[in-house]
């Protein structure tokens, strides 16, 4: 599984916080670039074509658990 990020200047480690709708905007993008990158890329990645499109194919809800402590 592939663990897409929040830009730094919106992270913050020590609040719970909630995805904001710009986040999501954010991960949706990341998980559609990360389906059209070529297998190379993504084997310098350590993923397969099959974990890129299993990310992709995910709702924009559903955010990495790492947003939502």
């Amino acid at each position: 599984m592939a663990f897409l990020s929040v830009p730094r200047s919106r992270a913050c480690p020590h609040t719970r916080r909630r995805a904001s709708l710009l986040d999501l905007l954010i991960l949706r993008r990341q998980r559609r670039k990360l389906a059209k990158l070529d297998d190379a890329a993504l084997r310098d990645m350590g993923l397969t074509r099959r974990d890129a499109l299993d990310e992709a194919r995910r709702p924009a809800w559903d955010v990495p658990h790492h947003w939502i402590r």
